[in-house]
């Protein structure tokens, strides 16, 4: 199951969590958001153990939201070692994702 990233507990499951993550950011009223939600939950299944995959809740964490400059929803960032290595907004699939996610993963 993909993590639960909140305004609290970002800073140490992402960013020092030494893994690369890959994060959603979401809202509940958001329809492409609620399409990709399976391609998240199953990427987090496959990559467990290998990389951080999470979802960030922007009408709950807009402090998150405001850092990473999240002006449409869905962006899935992949973040490695602190930094944005790579953005994607709107909707995609699972090959694409998991393609970024494996590029990055030492």
């Amino acid at each position: 199951m993909a993590k639960e990233i909140t305004n609290s507990n970002f800073d140490s499951l992402v960013l020092e969590s030494g893994q690369v993550a890959l994060i959603d950011f979401w809202a509940q009223w958001c329809g492409p958001c609620r399409a990709i939600a399976p391609i998240i939950e199953d990427l987090s299944q496959e990559f467990e153990g290998k990389a951080i995959v999470g979802k960030v809740d922007i009408d709950r964490n807009q402090e998150i939201a405001m850092k990473y400059n999240i002006r449409s929803i869905p962006t899935i960032l992949v973040i490695k070692d602190g930094e944005v290595v790579d953005r994607q907004v709107g909707m995609t699939t699972k090959a694409k994702l998991k393609s970024k996610l494996e590029q990055y993963i030492v």
